[in-house]
């Protein structure tokens, strides 16, 4: 059991690689910025070959993934204070796993229901896109 992640067999599903920004990379997950600017919104993969399932990485790679989920929570809490934040792994559409951590506000687009299918997704311009992934990584490197 260990949190070493081999470097061959994993790939990022290619929606995931579409619909996201890559913004660090921790001991066992890719973190991303997923690119919606209605939420400030991060998702975490494993790069464990054929992960599908929380149940699919041994006990010291949930461990740690735990840990950079509260890494990713937390940089989120510094950089926006949001009022909640939600925390999920579904894998309906892309198999592959991730977790998304997103900052929630009262008065966001989707408030108090969950993201999905709220609204349509507003991409950043390169301009938010840059400064959105500077605020994070300085947040990250605190």
């Amino acid at each position: 059991m260990s949190t070493h992640v081999p470097k061959t067999g994993w790939h990022l599903h290619p929606q995931l690689a579409q619909d996201t920004h890559p913004l660090a990379q921790f001991a066992l997950c890719e973190l991303r910025l997923m690119d919606d600017a209605n939420h400030p919104w991060l998702i975490l993969v494993p790069r464990v070959d054929g992960a599908v399932e929380l149940v699919d990485l041994d006990e010291d790679q949930q461990a740690q993934l735990t840990r950079e989920v509260a890494t990713t929570s937390r940089a989120l809490q510094a950089a926006f204070k949001p009022f909640k934040l939600n925390v999920a792994a579904l894998g309906n559409l892309v198999p592959q796993l991730h977790v998304h951590v997103i900052a929630r506000f009262q008065d966001d687009i989707a408030w108090p229901r969950p993201v999905w299918g709220m609204a349509t997704a507003l991409p950043y311009s390169p301009d938010e896109l840059v400064r959105r992934i500077q605020r994070l990584q300085a947040v990250l490197a605190t």
